[in-house]
């Protein structure tokens, strides 16, 4: 995928003034919710170039986030910074094998897909991190596990020898009220608890974007996803 020629230059000032604001609004937010959780920011470079990877880790910003294999291997090539990359964006289970590249990958939201990753990490002699995208807010734009079929997935994950789960993915509804905003992270966090519930360590949740962090944050995310907040518009 082609960086978009309507994005704007990273400008690397901004970014770390964004940055520090950002990191101050999560410390007031995980303040304010209770949980004692830390908190990863995942920074989102999809459309960018390598200089938002850059000028990210600049500021000590070592997790970035991607939506698509195709554009984050390109942009893997040409960073030479040492980033952690996680894969937040749906995949394909014809690209399973490419998902190896990631440290973490965000999406996993079926069982067909786990046993793909599954089989290619197993091939590959390794285990890979993964979380279970599930969907809260039943929204049929989104992808992720209903609720009610976690627990029986997460007894059958256990056979998935080379995947590791971490935890839990969602997504909120955009311009959601606070109250279903709250809603479907609580609802995130109860989960991730089933997971634990079934034997899997499944610590982290990764829920949250540049719209409504601070309230994930106060829900117990310990990784939040932002992109607009740190670079600025894509178009």
């Amino acid at each position: 995928m082609a960086i978009s020629d309507h994005v704007a230059a990273i400008v690397p000032q901004a970014v770390q003034e964004a940055v520090a604001e950002v990191r101050t609004r999560i410390a007031g937010a995980r303040a304010r919710g209770g949980h004692g959780q830390d908190v990863t920011l995942v920074a989102v470079t999809k459309t960018h170039g390598p200089d938002a990877v850059e000028a990210a880790y600049a500021c000590g910003v070592t997790d970035v986030g991607e939506n698509k294999v195709q554009e984050a291997e390109s942009k893997m090539a040409r960073v030479t910074v040492p980033v952690r990359w996680h894969l937040i964006g749906h995949l394909q289970r014809n690209k399973a094998k490419q998902a190896l590249r990631f440290s973490l990958v965000h999406g996993m939201d079926s069982e067909r897909l786990a046993v793909a990753l599954h089989d290619e990490a197993a091939k590959a002699g390794r285990t890979l991190d993964v979380l279970l995208q599930v969907n809260v807010s039943g929204e049929a734009s989104k992808s992720g596990v209903a609720p009610h079929d976690v627990p029986a997935l997460a007894e059958r994950l256990h056979a998935l020898s080379a995947l590791r789960v971490r935890g839990v993915m969602t997504m909120a509804p955009f311009d959601a009220a606070e109250g279903l905003l709250r809603e479907v992270f609580a609802g995130a966090r109860a989960l991730r608890s089933t997971l634990q519930a079934a034997g899997h360590g499944a610590e982290w949740l990764s829920m949250g974007m540049s719209g409504d962090y601070e309230l994930a944050v106060e829900e117990g995310a310990t990784h939040v996803r932002l992109g607009t907040v740190l670079f600025g518009s894509r178009t």
